[in-house]
Order: C-alpha cells, then structure tokens, then sequence
C-alpha cells in the first residue's frame, strides 16, 4: 500500500529538524525521520492530546495534520518532561512511538491508536506524515519509532513476496511467519482498505468494464495511474499483466490514491489508476472500481505492527481493543468527515476512541 501527499510548512521543518535532533542524540545518522519532509512528532506522558495541531505540520490531501505541535520545535511534551529517546520517557517507563505513512487514513489510525493509549496511562510520541513503507519500515528496524499501523496484505508482501496467501486469516497466518523476530503483529481488524483499479463511470460503460479483466482489449489506449511506489509491486502494473494479461500504454506517476489520482480520473489525464476502497471520492464521482476474480490485490486488514520491546500486556489490551471495534465503514466515515469539513486528523480519532469508550 501506498502513497506520497506531503504539505511542507515551516512548521513541519521546524517538527523534521527537532526529530533530527533527538535521533542524533540516540546515535542514528541514517534514520529517514531525519529527512523526511512531512514528519510531525508530539509527546505525550500519557495526557489526552488536546488534538489541536495543524497548520498543515503533518497534513496530507483531505485534512489538518494528525499531531499537535508546538511551533519553536514541532513537538508537544507532557507532564513537564524534556526530550527523551525513543522508547524512553526519562522515568524509566517504556515509550512507545507510534509512526504512520504519507496518506490521511494511516495518520488517522496512527492517531486512533496514540489518543487510547494516553487514555490508558501509556506514555506516547507520535511521528506521522513518514513516507511510503519502504521508508517507514527503514525506521522502525532502526528503532526509531515501535508501533505502525499497517496492512496484512501489504506488509506481507514486503516481507514475503512468493507467498500464495490471499484471504484475512491466510494473509495473517503468513505474515506472523514471515515478520522479523523483533516484531510482531498483533489482532488485526475487520476493517480493509485495499488497492483497487478504478475507472470513471464513463469509461467503464464505453468498454463495458466490470472486473479488471475487461481492460485486455483497451488498455493499449490508455494510461494507467498510481505512485511511484506501486509502478514496481507485485500488485501494480507488472501484476496486472502477469495475471489478466492487462498491459497499458503509459503509467503516470501520481500521487498513492489521492486528491491528484481523483482529478487524474476526472480530467482524462489517466484512464484509470489506483485508488483505496475506503476513498469517499469513489462514491463521490460515482468511479467503478473494477472487480479482482483473480485476487491481484491481497486481504487488506488493518493491524498494529508493534516491537515486541514495547508490546506489553497493556498496550496489547489497548490496541487489541481497537481492532476490535474498527470496521471499514468508520474508516471511510471519518476520511469523509476530514474531507468535507477539514476537521483536525487527531480530533476526529480522539471523538471516534471516545465514542467506541476507548478513552
């Protein structure tokens, strides 16, 4: 999975360049959060965040940034702390240090998970807006964040791509094998967001599109769209040929299933492209996302990947409990609500912990 929507703001330098900072103090000079462009931190003891943040510190297309920061240095600390390495609050308590991709729904999720556990007690830094997995990952095999959330069927093909697992409870059973022994992942959830071809409903009544298949006999007219990172993944277009025998045109280079693949679409600079099912501007602009018979795109479960450092029996209880009440309408519910009213990423995850009576 997906995607690049970065919004570079004097804030969010100010949020890279303290992030920097504190990991050249922990010893790391390769750490990606140390140059990359979108990142946003805030610390917390364990506080409610009062979800305030924004100026675009960490925003991606559709809403505010996830994290609430200060604007001398892009962070917020609590309970009067200085700054602390990761994984520690200066008390001796565990730090747990949650990062997040470049896309709005991996941020809400992020935020969704930090503003349980301060709720729960849990001492909790926030680094979002990181970059695509490639790069995330980088940071937490380096240690520099310990819980992500994440996607089975994404992160699985990372880690694994020869494994022929496709359905939730196949693509988990897979991924726990396949995780590096520091990591783990823990319950996943019943909702999904996966990868998806879509089309204007123009296009699909011209060429009678239904699943991806259909496209065989007309792709050679068209150009497909999507990031950088998906032109080169199994699931993208090399994929797409190998299983229907799909071979486009052109491939234009977008953004991961954002406002730029939208207007891609809409104003015919890309016939189709890749846009994630929990996307309110499907159902907006009436796209069809073309059905997948031969399962290109895996089981999409959302699912806390966590260093077993910090997996404690408490921040287990907590994330577990999330995951428990996530469902795939809530998800495009309140990418709906950050679309429409630019409302705050985290005070929309903090309203939906509160009324799910997480927090």
């Amino acid at each position: 999975m997906k995607r690049t929507r970065m919004h570079v703001t004097t804030v969010a330098m100010a949020a890279i360049a303290a992030a920097g900072l504190l990991l050249a103090g922990c010893g790391s000079n390769t750490n990606p959060l140390n140059s990359s462009a979108g990142s946003s931190s805030s610390e917390s003891s364990g506080a409610q965040s009062s979800g305030a943040g924004s100026g675009g510190a960490s925003s991606t297309a559709g809403g505010s940034g996830g994290s609430e920061t200060s604007p001398a240095t892009g962070s917020t600390e609590g309970g009067g702390a200085g700054q602390t390495s990761p994984g520690s609050t200066g008390t001796g308590q565990q730090q747990v240090v949650i990062g997040s991709a470049n896309f709005t729904e991996s941020e809400l999720i992020a935020d969704i998970y930090a503003a349980a556990l301060k709720a729960a007690g849990v001492p909790v830094t926030t680094h979002l807006n990181i970059g695509a997995r490639e790069v995330y990952l980088q940071a937490m095999h380096e240690g520099s964040i310990n819980l992500l959330p994440e996607y089975t069927g994404g992160l699985l093909a990372y880690y694994d791509k020869t494994s022929p697992a496709h359905s939730p409870q196949d693509v988990y059973a897979a991924l726990q094998k396949a995780l590096p022994a520091d990591l783990e992942v823990l319950k996943y959830s019943a909702a999904q967001d996966q990868d998806s071809v879509t089309v204007t409903k123009a296009t699909a009544d011209k060429y009678h599109l239904v699943s991806i298949g259909d496209l065989a006999p007309v792709a050679g007219q068209m150009t497909l769209g999507g990031s950088s990172e998906w032109q080169t993944r199994a699931d993208g277009p090399t994929g797409m040929a190998k299983l229907y025998g799909v071979t486009f045109k052109d491939y234009k280079v977008l953004d991961p299933g954002g406002p730029l693949s939208v207007k891609g679409l809409l104003t015919g600079l890309v016939q189709a492209t890749d846009i994630f099912t929990t996307d309110p501007a499907i159902e907006e602009n009436n796209f069809v996302v073309l059905k997948d018979p031969k399962n290109l795109f895996l089981a999409q479960n959302v699912v806390p990947l966590i260093a077993k450092s910090v997996a404690t029996p408490q921040v287990t209880g907590v994330l577990d409990a999330v995951s428990a009440k996530l469902t795939t309408t809530d998800l495009t519910d309140m990418q709906k609500t950050i679309n429409d009213t630019k409302a705050n990423v985290a005070d929309v995850a903090s309203t939906w912990v509160s009324k799910n009576g997480l927090g």
